[in-house]
């Protein structure tokens, strides 16, 4: 598939933004989008509210990104719903017999489909990052999730999963009850490269799910654990109380244990390209480096980090210089911050919602 080339550039715009500084952040989506910035929130202010579904690899940047639009837009109005979140906060309803009496009392009396509820918590006890839950089991969780946050936007993360899961979508919003709200498919392009590296060094905040990461996209606070002798981020979300971010299980390893699975999202996407009536968005996070100067300016560039204890200062020093990576196809490229393809986003939802 080829996605298109998204140009953030200002030419008469002479300034220089840190993007992992909130204030400055918020300064350079202002500058770079702010009449579509005002267009988004005059709609929500309406009461008015959509569904958007991410379809893109594991680790491609949907968190970062819906948790970046709902910063600028309002946090209050956004929900970033992760469909793989939901499933293993399921664990603990099976582990606490009030709660587990609470969850099969919601599946008898919302649940339809070919599975006894014995069946059910066989198979959520069962799961794996492997294998899918029945689609018919995920709408109904999706619908109890839905029902615990009200209605909100929603940036659905982790459905679709299959090509049978498509259908569903198309009439998603039906199913949950937002019978108005233009759905949306976002689609989203990132070199295999890139998402290895995302994966091996990225954290999370356990308090706002806010996602970092080490090496390419710290926050603004960086911390050093002398008993491990390792480096650390703290969560820098205004809504945050300064909570230390930390790695999930299994990142390490890279795309991996994926591989099967990025083929999988790969298809997926394509088969959503020749869906009608349903728009799509079109995000790509990598730009060929011969066409950067042009379509992009040198801080909206991914750079790669490294860190240094400064034991007489005690504080940390923090090294960067550009990360260039291959992509795909083998062009020598450039991976893109998160806010310039969040501006991206903010465009195209403007001219999609006919703003």
């Amino acid at each position: 598939m080829e996605f298109p080339i998204f140009k953030t550039k200002i030419k008469e715009l002479n300034k220089n933004f840190n993007l992992n500084n909130p204030k400055e952040r918020e300064e350079y989506f202002n500058l770079k989008a702010g009449q579509e910035i005002k267009k988004l929130k005059d709609y929500f202010k309406k009461g008015n509210t959509f569904i958007a579904y991410f379809l893109g690899p594991k680790n491609s940047g949907k968190g970062t990104y819906s948790k970046l639009f709902a910063e600028i837009i309002g946090p209050e109005m956004i929900e970033h719903f992760s469909v793989g979140d939901m499933t293993r906060e399921i664990d603990k309803d099976l582990h606490n017999l009030d709660r587990k009496k609470d969850f099969i009392e919601f599946l008898k009396g919302n649940y339809r489909g070919w599975h006894s509820i014995k069946e059910l918590i066989a198979i959520l006890k069962k799961r794996s990052t492997k294998t899918l839950l029945p689609t018919d089991l995920i709408l109904t969780l999706i619908k109890r999730e839905i029902e615990k946050r009200g209605r909100k936007t929603l940036f659905v993360d982790g459905f679709p999963r299959d090509l049978d899961q498509i259908n569903f979508s198309l009439f998603f919003r039906d199913l949950i009850g937002y019978r108005n709200d233009p759905d949306i498919f976002i689609l989203i392009n990132a070199p295999k490269k890139v998402i290895d590296q995302r994966m091996k060094s990225r954290l999370i905040c356990p308090l706002c799910q806010t996602s970092r990461n080490l090496k390419l996209l710290p926050t603004s606070k960086v911390g050093y654990d002398k008993n491990k002798k390792e480096f650390y981020l703290i969560c820098d979300n205004p809504q945050c109380p300064k909570e230390r971010m930390r790695p999930k299980e299994g990142d390490e390893l890279g795309i991996k244990p994926i591989r099967e699975r990025l083929k999988k999202d790969e298809e997926l996407m394509r088969q959503a390209t020749t869906l009608y009536g349903i728009p799509k968005i079109f995000l790509r996070n990598s730009i060929p480096e011969s066409m950067a100067n042009d379509f992009i300016d040198d801080y909206e560039i991914t750079p790669e980090y490294s860190y240094e204890w400064n034991e007489k200062e005690k504080r940390v020093n923090i090294k960067e210089k550009s990360w260039v990576i291959k992509d795909d196809k083998g062009v020598s490229s450039y991976s893109l911050l998160a806010p310039p393809v969040v501006i991206s986003l903010i465009k195209q939802l403007v001219d999609t919602l006919g703003l």
